[in-house]
């Protein structure tokens, strides 16, 4: 891990949670809004015209949010520490990457501040619990941390819970299963992230392999998939921005960053804004008026993109029938056919269905959340240089190739 440097106006650093640049205090009270694009370009602007999210409780399980930044002021009315290290309040950053939480805090439920300053959030008008959790620190095994986050979140009125982490494996332990199925049993809906293919997660990962979990992809600015602040997998469902997105940090501050870190926040911000302007839809009809108004790229579901780009607006106004689907059900299915049975058969195409979750051939990282998700600029420090050595790898050997041909056919004359 890259500790912070100080720049002549930035801080860069790599680490769990993402590299992020801390940039200075904006020159004018909009600068930082006006970095904001997907606020019209996925219609949560004009979702606002309806619904700004009040009412609504969304819990973060991450680092723990800085309930003090001028952005958040009000809107963390609750929390706790799981890891043994935080504060009581979950309110006080653990570990060494501790902007994190309040980064993804921001993008999901920023109000801003002053005349036009700072960052607005999906639902700013959402309340949020912080809940801290430790990313290879704690008392207790990160694992437990994870069950202990999601029933609190469940049981302090949390409607959504924001996961931006990955475990970094498709399977996951079974204090897992007992903790995200209470949640689904009490209607919310777990929002998680789908990880970033330039860090290794080539593949989704653990919580974004279970069945009922909304499972958020990412998109550039084009609204293409991301190469490296993205990952693919068919549990996928929608999309959001995953570049060039800024957040607020601990202490006022404000950074940019990537990674489908921040995606998610923006799509359980959008959860929370349906969740508002239809209090009485239940959580797969939660998750249906997603999807089902998505920008479809190509046939779908597919592996990069699951249901498409969000589109925030239809998903609050639209017309959308009901469904029957139920996450609760889902993973109660997956659990009775997978624990329980002698081997597993290859999953399906679909986006609420998992692969059977199967041990990585590596040895597990020693946090088994694996990390935060990080920015596409300390992805392509490590995703880029390995792709440049590959493909040298593959020059040389056309090229022995050829050598070893001429020199055969030279030595049959």
């Amino acid at each position: 891990m890259t500790r912070m440097r100080r720049l002549v106006a930035a801080v860069a650093a790599l680490g769990l949670a993402a590299s992020v640049l801390l940039v200075a205090a904006p020159a004018s009270a909009d600068s930082i809004r006006n970095a904001e694009y997907w606020l019209s370009s996925y219609g949560i602007s004009q979702a606002w015209k309806t619904t700004k999210g009040a009412g609504v409780t969304v819990a973060i399980i991450d680092t723990g949010v800085d309930g003090s930044h001028p952005d958040l002021t009000g809107t963390v009315i609750g929390g706790t520490d799981v890891s043994g290290v935080g504060a009581a309040n979950g309110q006080t950053p653990v570990g060494d990457d501790s902007e994190h939480a309040t980064m993804v805090a921001s993008l999901l439920a920023g109000h801003g501040h002053g005349s036009g300053a700072g960052i607005l959030g999906a639902a700013p008008e959402a309340k949020l619990l912080s809940i801290s959790v430790g990313f290879g620190v704690g008392t207790v095994g990160s694992d437990t941390q994870i069950a202990s986050a999601v029933r609190w979140a469940v049981d302090h009125g949390a409607k959504v819970i924001n996961m931006s982490l990955t475990r970094n494996t498709l399977d996951w332990p079974t204090s897992w299963d007992d903790a995200f199925l209470y949640a689904m049993e009490h209607d919310v809906v777990v929002v998680a992230a789908a990880g970033n293919r330039g860090s290794g997660t080539t593949e989704v990962g653990a919580p974004a392999t279970m069945p009922g979990v909304l499972v958020v992809g990412g998109v550039d600015r084009n609204g293409v998939a991301s190469f490296d602040a993205s990952s693919q997998g068919i549990t996928i469902a929608v999309c959001a921005p995953s570049e060039n997105l800024v957040g607020a940090g601990p202490g006022g501050r404000y950074f940019q960053w990537s990674g489908t870190s921040g995606a998610t926040p923006i799509i359980a911000g959008i959860v929370a804004l349906v969740r508002a302007a239809h209090p009485d839809l239940d959580a797969g009809n939660v998750i249906n008026r997603l999807t089902a108004t998505a920008k479809g790229v190509g046939t779908v579901p597919n592996p990069s993109y699951g249901y498409g780009l969000v589109n925030a607006a239809a998903a609050v106004t639209a017309s959308v029938p009901t469904v029957t689907t139920n996450p609760a059900a889902q993973l109660k299915d997956w659990i009775k056919l997978y624990r329980r049975a002698a081997s597993t058969p290859a999953p399906t195409q679909g986006a609420a269905t998992a692969p059977a979750p199967q041990r990585e051939q590596s040895a597990a990282p020693a946090n088994p959340l694996g990390t935060v998700l990080p920015s596409i600029e300390s992805l392509r420090n490590t995703g880029l240089p390995l792709l440049i050595y590959l493909v040298f790898v593959v020059l040389a050997v056309v090229l022995i190739r050829r050598v070893i041909l001429n020199y055969g056919r030279r030595g049959g004359k």
